[in-house]
Parts: structure tokens; C-alpha cells; sequence
């Protein structure tokens, strides 16, 4: 495998990794959460590793007690 297909490569999964980042973005805005800090974790697209990571990033208390809320609504079965 030469260079520029390890970058193609690279690129294709950071554009994947975009997209995904903001699907969860919509979703979670979509039951009022906020992430302030969602996005691609920059170290991991470097590399030539198997995969981009997403830093879900830090935030409050306030946002963590919403998230678990809506994901015990999901798993109750209800809308959330």
C-alpha cells in the first residue's frame, strides 16, 4: 500500500467518522442534550490505525442526568 492510499484511506474514515459525529449530534439535540465537546479525537486520525475515534467529551452534571434519562426511557420501552 503505498502513502497516498493510506491517506485516502485515512481521509475516507475521518469523513465517515464526520458524519457519524454529527448524526449523534441531530440525535442527541433532538432530546435537548448538548455535548459541548462531540467530535473526532485529532491523535487517532494521524495514524494508520484500524479506526478514527470520537471523544464524546466532557459535561456537566446536569447533561449526564439527562442522557441516562432518556436512555432509561429508551430501555423502559418509552418514546424518551
Amino acid at each position: 500500500m503505498t502513502t497516498t492510499d493510506r491517506r485516502m484511506g485515512t481521509a475516507g474514515r475521518v469523513r465517515e467518522a464526520e458524519e457519524a459525529v454529527e448524526r449523534l449530534r441531530e440525535g442527541l439535540a433532538g432530546v435537548g442534550i448538548t455535548l459541548p465537546s462531540l467530535g473526532i479525537d485529532p491523535v487517532s486520525c494521524a495514524g494508520s490505525g484500524p479506526g478514527v475515534l470520537v471523544d464524546l467529551g466532557r459535561c456537566n452534571l446536569d447533561t449526564v442526568r439527562r442522557l441516562s434519562g432518556v436512555l432509561d426511557g429508551k430501555a423502559a420501552g418509552h418514546g424518551g
